[in-house]
């Protein structure tokens, strides 16, 4: 591979900081919510999971890049941040199994990198003053008209992004002869939360974010699931209700991340947004049913109340986070329903929470358990 060339390049944080980088690719400019990820391995699951739609991604690993890109390390069909900010971006990869490497990998999408950026001065700001919107771009002979584009970017609060993301139509993943078949919503899901649904004899119809519980019924499933995704939780009103249906009829449902908070939301437990979130492979979890401790895999910038969790009759907190004690699972004691705010499909990451793949067919097999 040919020497990168590099362009002058800056981020700009929605309060003023100022940091200066390379772009190496294409250049251009892109916004979003600036934020970080501390995993040291597993971008290519970080830049393709639709989680991160519409956030400026950080890393915080200092080389990004050489292992190259796989075919099958993507959590979706392309990449889905708004952009990338590294300190050493590399421009070969040694790994045999890789595909290409990742700048090809990236420009395909017409992603904006930002390489000799002092991460560790990056990310120690956001840290102490949150995450907030961000631009970054090659056009650094024009700062005010930057700033001036900043300002037109919605907050992440309130922001709707679940449809950006979710399928336009229904689809079908696993085998049809399975034994279980699960209805799915899909929020922003992972493909590798459908290949571990169907490693356990699931057949999956996967339908669009604002489908109805009628609809989904139809496909006479034996368990329903609402997956991870991007934005704020409050503005899905129809994935709220379909949640709240699925609920009280007794249903089997499984929720992860995006899917956690709706179903909160449905029992009437408030979220909110959280100063920096949750982003990386090592964020340590209690479980509070087995007294065991899990390291967990986690992407999420919202959480739900935890006074109002633990005060909600028909609410059982199963797990907390480690590091700051917000609410990290639940389950209801009056249906077949639980669900966390971590991604026990380890993709990247840790195998320690797989368990409840199991937990869920094993719901599906005795729902009044």
């Amino acid at each position: 591979m040919a020497y990168i060339d590099k362009k002058a390049a800056v981020v700009i944080l929605n309060d003023g900081a100022t940091f200066y980088g390379k772009a190496v690719g294409l250049g251009g400019t892109a916004t979003g919510e600036i934020c970080f990820n501390t995993g040291t391995t597993g971008y290519q699951e970080i830049f393709t999971d639709p989680s991160y739609f519409g956030q400026i991604m950080v890393t915080t690993n200092a080389h990004i890049g050489n292992y190259g890109t796989s075919i099958e390390e993507s959590e979706s069909s392309g990449v889905t941040i708004s952009a990338l900010v590294c300190k050493n971006f590399s421009e070969t990869f040694s790994r045999s199994l890789a595909d290409e490497d990742l700048l090809s990998y990236l420009s395909k999408n017409n992603l904006v990198i930002i390489t000799d950026v002092d991460t560790r001065a990056l990310v120690a700001y956001i840290r102490e003053n949150g995450a907030q919107n961000a631009i970054v771009s090659t056009q650094v002979n024009d700062l005010p008209a930057l700033h001036q584009q900043l300002k037109d970017v919605p907050s992440m609060k309130g922001l709707e992004l679940a449809s950006q993301v979710s399928c336009k139509e229904p689809y079908f993943f696993g085998d049809p002869s399975a034994k279980y078949k699960v209805a799915a919503l899909d929020l922003g899901i992972k493909t590798n939360i459908l290949k571990n649904l169907a490693k356990r004899d699931v057949y999956i119809k996967v339908f669009p974010y604002n489908t109805s519980f009628e609809e989904m019924k139809m496909f006479e499933p034996d368990g329903y699931f609402i997956s991870n995704g991007p934005g704020d939780p409050q503005p899905l009103t129809d994935a709220i209700l379909t949640a709240q249906n699925i609920i009280a009829a007794r249903e089997p449902l499984f929720g992860i991340c995006l899917g956690h908070q709706v179903i909160a939301l449905a029992q009437g437990i408030s979220t909110y947004k959280m100063h920096n979130g949750h982003r990386g492979i090592n964020h340590p979890i209690k479980n509070i049913l087995t007294g065991k401790g899990e390291i967990t895999s986690q992407n999420h910038g919202f959480a739900i109340n935890r006074e109002e969790a633990e005060k909600t009759e028909n609410v059982e907190v199963t797990h907390y986070h480690l590091n700051d004690d917000t609410v990290a699972g639940i389950k209801l004691k009056n249906a077949p329903c639980f669900s966390v705010q971590y991604h026990p499909e380890a993709g990247p990451g840790p195998n320690d929470a797989t368990y409840l793949f199991d937990d869920f067919i094993s719901l599906i097999n005795n729902p009044k358990n």
